[in-house]
């Protein structure tokens, strides 16, 4: 088998993967595999500046493969890969770029095994270039450039987008056999005391978990004409039109998702990959989780294997005897014009008030908008408390502005109603929210008069409140 392993930036020796290769080589035998290594630095063919994005990182990987796998332009040699936190992303956007849903049956890449990826972005991504370039647990010290960090943005349209088309893919079908293994443990030696993000819970101290898992859903939520109801917003009433799912929620096929006791994104001490040593690669789980997955022949063993790293997940997810598991929402705020809509305010609603006051105690963690597309909002909720949410209702509303005028908006609301709440919250999860709210435009906005009407002053014109059609 041979075997890529995708080194991340500013890495220029496999270091930063520690003894994992050598290990892997050692124990492989053990699962019938033989296994030819090897590397592709991306460093070598990037650089850190501003102007270089995830799709130029792409390209470069591609002439990669082309320089160290051998073959020729219309058929290369299958192989699997090994990945770390950037690495997934950037090989998920070369097999799309490259191949896509259409054409994963001529896809070479076999196995796809990404280690802590940052699929859904990272929390830390907002802290700009110049904090996150001090993160030694992410970027090893180096300011990355500012087109990758705008990707590995929480709620990134380069995420949403892939993500989009990725629900099109049925690759175990095509023999393609992507997993993604996590770990959720905090490596405190990495925290700066002013980052709270390096020790927040549900993550790996940089990656959350719902953020590395590629099973997740996506829901586009549009607003009903003319169905108007009258609300309780705090001591006021608020006359807010109605939200209705359209398609259910949209999942791609499962992606075995594991996460590893002990295991923190980086490191020499329980970095997921970079703490393993050849005299404790028999201890560490993720030597053996790698091997069973490159194991892997077809969809029958696929969804075995699925079956396996859940109850991986479950023991390590446990503690004091209760889980520790938490979601991500995704919300995407635009009008019906396709126009993004950037001044708002957006509520979490419980209960059969759908009010929210009704929502329950500790599901909070964290709040975070996109910098760069403030129309993109992200929620980062505690799972177990979402689940005893009142009456099993959740709901969303959403106070767009302008409100009155020449052109303004509704506010908007959904509620769940017949819909189960686990349709749409899954632990170590991420749900994508679309949000289309209808954009009125008051007739006044543009008048035909005739000329014999002589001369009028429009400085002083009310709307009608008449709406155009």
């Amino acid at each position: 088998m041979l075997l890529v392993f995708v080194h991340g930036w500013s890495v220029t020796d496999t270091d930063t993967y520690g003894n994992l290769p050598q290990a892997l080589e050692a124990e492989a035998h053990k699962f019938g595999l033989e296994i030819d290594i090897h590397h592709i630095w991306l460093g070598r063919y990037i650089s850190f500046h501003d102007e270089v994005s995830m799709a130029d990182v792409v390209r470069a990987f591609d002439q990669a493969l082309r320089d160290q796998i051998p073959g020729n332009k219309n058929r290369r040699k299958p192989f699997s890969c090994i990945t770390h936190s950037t690495g997934g992303p950037v090989v998920r956007e070369w097999v799309e770029r490259f191949f896509g849903a259409s054409r994963l049956k001529t896809l070479p890449l076999q196995h796809l095994v990404m280690l802590a990826p940052a699929n859904h972005g990272s929390s830390l991504a907002n802290l700009g270039k110049a904090r996150v370039g001090r993160i030694k647990s992410w970027f090893q010290g180096v300011e990355p450039g500012q087109r990758i960090l705008d990707w590995l943005s929480l709620g990134s349209n380069e995420q949403w987008t892939l993500c989009e088309r990725y629900l099109a893919y049925e690759p175990a079908d095509n023999n393609y056999f992507p997993f993604v293994l996590v770990g959720q443990t905090i490596d405190t030696s990495f925290y700066d005391f002013l980052n709270s993000y390096l020790t927040e819970v549900g993550s790996d101290g940089v990656v959350r978990v719902a953020g590395a898992n590629l099973n997740y859903g996506m829901v586009n939520l549009r607003e009903i004409p003319d169905e108007i109801v009258t609300v309780n917003h705090g001591r006021d009433k608020l006359e807010v039109g109605m939200l209705e799912a359209i398609g259910g929620v949209r999942r791609p096929q499962h992606v075995p998702l594991g996460v590893i006791p002990g295991a923190s994104h980086s490191g020499k001490t329980k970095g997921i990959m970079r703490s393993v040593t050849k005299r404790n690669a028999k201890s560490k789980p993720v030597v053996d989780e790698i091997l069973k997955c490159l194991q892997v022949r077809d969809a029958t063993e696929y969804a075995q294997r699925a079956d396996a790293l859940r109850t991986l997940t479950t023991h390590a997810q446990i503690k004091h005897s209760k889980p520790r598991r938490y979601v991500m929402l995704i919300f995407n705020i635009r009008d019906d014009q396709g126009d993004p809509i950037t001044d708002y305010d957006l509520f979490l609603l419980a209960g059969s008030n759908y009010a929210p006051d009704e929502l329950p105690r500790g599901f909070f963690v964290d709040r975070q908008k996109n910098k760069a597309h403030p129309n993109r909002l992200v929620y980062y909720l505690n799972y177990e408390s979402m689940r005893t949410i009142k009456d099993e209702l959740l709901g969303f509303r959403v106070i767009a502005r302008p409100r009155a005028g020449f052109s303004y908006y509704n506010a908007v609301e959904f509620r769940l109603g017949d819909i189960p709440l686990n349709a749409v919250l899954q632990p170590n999860e991420t749900l994508y929210v679309d949000i289309e709210i209808n954009r009125r435009v008051d007739e006044e906005v543009f008048r035909l008069d005739p000329a014999a009407d002589g001369s009028q002053d429009f400085k002083d014109q009310e709307p009608s409140k008449k709406i155009v059609k």
